[in-house]
């Protein structure tokens, strides 16, 4: 809906905003987040300790942030978007330093009261980056190889650190999503097919510098029957929970694979399976419904704003969100390999919850200053 208020949005008072803020989009992420609570709840055999509880709280306090962020004029994240990518680069420097060992990978920071996990939070500001750099961009610029150089390097510099952790999966998400917004800034498509090609004619080259364990599942995902006790336990067992959740799912606590045991990361990686033996494949189907409004509504809120920061930021979010989904669902289905990859407001994680709530209430901003407009090269009303 446009308020036809153009520039003049920023004077508006924080009770005019905040009935501009999408309520529903807000109730579709509320209801998400529901349904993870209700799945770490199963989990925990019908607990709220120690998953649930703590990310209700984690969620109360997100969706608070949220709401603060989409009342903070969206000029201001368009200053603070170099500074904040700037500020996760550096997390990723000391993570990959001095940062906590788990699982075999150096990913995390302890902070005492949650576990930061930086990859997480430069998804994020890797969008804010380069909807900054494209938003003064012309239509020339994005086809000219040198000015595309920038924004590039904003890309590589992020992935490189992460996959240095290591964390291929979480490395290729950034690079995926920041070729969304690559797409979405108008770049020639034979530019992206020269990247795909130079990436196919490099695989031999990653492939010798993969670690042992990569490059065991990715054989594991093309055979997991090659090793189904080691490498190939978790899709093998995430599949016949799949099956075994038939049409309408065995009921809420009743998952065999889950609460035996069976299933590995059940509140993590693999919560998108719990949840489907319990519920089947109607429950699967609603919440990937969720998922699908939440992207719809994110799409449209995005396409409405005024300003080409605001719009490449909106749908930069979206696309991240988009591909967290994918990946997750491919990979607990066997149809993509295994990779670290949360469900997004199901699966139990702060840092994936908070950086997830805060790209939301970014694309809330654009939303409420939708009809704010700035010049392409500066910050200075158009």
């Amino acid at each position: 809906m446009n308020t036809g208020r153009g520039i003049g949005q920023d004077s508006l008072s924080i009770p005019e905003k905040l009935r501009l803020i999408s309520w529903p989009l807000l109730l579709l992420v509320t209801l998400t987040a529901c349904v993870g609570f209700a799945s770490l709840y199963s989990a925990a055999g019908g607990h709220m300790a120690p998953w649930a509880s703590k990310q209700a709280v984690r969620f109360i306090f997100g969706l608070c942030g949220l709401v603060a962020v989409a009342l903070i004029d969206i000029r201001f994240w368009m200053k603070m978007s170099y500074p904040l990518y700037a500020l996760g680069i550096l997390l990723l420097v000391y993570v990959d330093i001095r940062g906590h060992i788990g699982m075999g990978a150096q990913r995390w920071i302890s902070l005492g009261f949650l576990e930061l996990q930086p990859s997480e939070v430069v998804k994020i500001t890797t969008v804010m980056a380069l909807a900054r750099c494209f938003h003064a961009a012309t239509p020339e610029d994005v086809k000219n190889p040198v000015f595309l150089l920038w924004p590039l390097f904003l890309v590589a510099l992020p992935a490189g650190l992460v996959a240095i952790q290591p964390d291929l999966g979480t490395a290729l998400t950034i690079a995926i999503v920041a070729g969304g917004i690559f797409f979405l800034a108008g770049v020639p498509y034979w530019m992206f097919g020269t990247v795909i090609a130079l990436g196919l004619a490099a695989l031999p080259v990653l492939w010798h510098f993969m670690h042992g364990y990569q490059k065991k599942r990715i054989l594991v995902f093309m055979h997991p029957e090659l090793d189904p006790l080691g490498a190939g336990y978790h899709i093998m067992q995430s599949k016949i929970a799949l099956g075994s959740g038939g049409v309408f799912g065995k009921g809420f606590l009743h998952g065999s694979q889950s609460h035996l045991d069976f299933l590995p990361e059940k509140q993590t990686d693999f919560i998108f399976t719990l949840f489907a033996e319990e519920w089947g494949l109607v429950g699967g189907l609603t919440l990937m419904g969720l998922f699908m409004s939440i992207i719809a509504y994110g799409y449209f809120i995005a396409l409405n704003c005024q300003s080409q920061y605001a719009r490449l930021l909106g749908l930069g979010v979206i696309v991240n969100f988009f591909v967290y989904i994918f990946i997750n669902i491919g990979m607990v289905m066997g149809l993509l390999p295994v990779v670290g990859v949360p469900l997004p407001l199901v699966s139990y994680g702060g840092t994936a919850m908070l950086s997830v709530l805060f790209g939301f209430g970014l694309l809330m901003s654009a939303h409420v200053h939708r009809d704010v407009k700035f010049t392409r090269r500066g910050l200075d009303p158009a």
